[in-house]
């Protein structure tokens, strides 16, 4: 999530504040804010080549990192807000999605410093959707809140999109994808430890959720440790480290985007398994404090990790289609072709300058930048497929399916 949403707080409020001169609480209120965090640059469209056109249909496009089940948004419909919906996924040929739940955001949210204790923007937001008070008052339920969404889009939808849980799940639709199926895997994840509420039983709870990626930190301290944007810039703490090792032993995917560096170095010092950033840029190209260092680039992939491209501002420093693709030419010349994958951030209350309908843009600028189509396919999604059929869960036995469902 980018750094426009420090405006929901200040831009709802003063919305909120004017319910005395009859505007009450509504969808329309909560759309409001919506279009006002989630910009598309006004641009004219992109000219595709054939050449480029005809690649990226052959692609299996997957991205990391997706914010847009916040909103409430109907993403059944295409809609000129924000950056993406079933429509615009299958216009710009996605097929596999990590969708994130956000959970607590702070008043002023800032790159630099944020205070956990400060006022969180998300509950004012949960409040406008009309959230139950379970929602509103625990973040543990506001990730289920959120992944519910994609569970009820899938059962209205079930042509159009499924909740990916496991490898064989994966399987299943990447074969009907070859066959011709427009369908899209969808996983879920959610941004940041602190939905955990404090309680490592939670870690369970999410994951029969469907949860199966945990970033451990946002914009601010939790339980777990330090963010990058946070007051301490502490590593790790012991109930960090038992997250850690309880999420690796349930095969769950751990995030260190937002992570304090001192949190990062913990991380791989005890990970037993691939780690990503699921969204996030690189400081030699990009001198901003959201980025990563090129030795952290270097540690994360040197144990098989991914880093998640992003497409907005702090990520990219320049938001063009050839900027994002400079950012990941850079990241590639680093980390290595296997270890860098699309981390969009969508819907994550950022500006880009294309979205979800229009990724063969960045397919062209690859192109364009001597890329062969072996390494673009690699970027655009075979790293991320790759990743999580190594790395998500092996679906249940026959026996523990008839188990199940007795």
């Amino acid at each position: 999530m980018g750094i426009s949403y420090l405006k929901v707080g200040l831009g709802a409020v003063v919305i909120v504040a004017a319910a005395g001169y009859g505007i009450i609480r509504s969808g329309y209120v909560a759309q409001y804010v919506d279009q006002s965090q989630n910009h598309v640059v006004e641009h004219a469209s992109y000219s595709i080549s054939a050449d480029a056109q005809a690649l990226h249909d052959r692609l299996r496009i997957a991205d990391l990192h997706n914010d847009v089940l916040l909103w409430g948004r109907n993403i059944s419909q295409e809609s000129s807000i924000g950056h993406s919906d079933l429509p615009r996924f299958k216009k710009g040929n996605v097929g596999v999605q990590i969708f994130t739940s956000v959970t607590k955001s702070p008043r002023g949210q800032n790159y630099k410093k944020n205070s956990a204790e400060a006022f969180d923007n998300i509950t004012l937001l949960g409040w406008l959707q009309s959230w139950p008070s379970s929602a509103l008052n625990k973040l543990s339920e506001r990730a289920l809140l959120q992944a519910q969404r994609l569970y009820d889009l899938e059962q209205k939808h079930p042509e159009e999109i499924t909740v990916v849980h496991n490898k064989e799940e994966l399987e299943v639709v990447l074969t009907a994808r070859a066959q011709g199926s427009r369908i899209i895997a969808g996983i879920l994840g959610t941004e940041g430890g602190h939905a955990l509420d404090g309680d490592i039983k939670n870690v369970d709870r999410l994951y029969e959720g469907g949860l199966r990626l945990m970033g451990l930190q946002h914009f601010f301290d939790n339980k777990l440790g330090g963010s990058l944007h946070g007051q301490s810039k502490a590593g790790l703490t012991d109930f960090g480290k038992d997250v850690v090792r309880l999420m690796e032993k349930k095969e769950m995917i751990v995030d260190v985007a937002h992570s304090s560096p001192a949190v990062i170095e913990d991380v791989l010092a005890i990970a037993t398994r691939p780690i990503v950033v699921s969204h996030t840029g690189v400081k030699g190209i990009c001198e901003t404090p959201r980025n990563l260092t090129d030795d952290q680039v270097r540690k994360i992939s040197a144990k098989g990790g991914l880093i998640g491209i992003g497409f907005w501002d702090a990520a990219a420093c320049d938001i063009s289609p050839q900027g994002v693709a400079a950012s990941i030419d850079y990241a590639v010349s680093i980390a290595g072709i296997d270890h860098v994958a699309l981390g969009s951030d969508f819907d994550g209350s950022v500006t880009t300058a294309f979205d979800t309908s229009e990724y063969a843009v960045l397919t062209q600028e690859l192109l364009k930048k001597g890329f062969t189509e072996k390494q673009i396919a690699a970027v655009m999604g075979e790293n991320i497929i790759r990743f999580l059929l190594e790395n998500l869960p092996q679906g249940q036995s026959e026996e523990e399916t008839l188990a199940s469902s007795n």
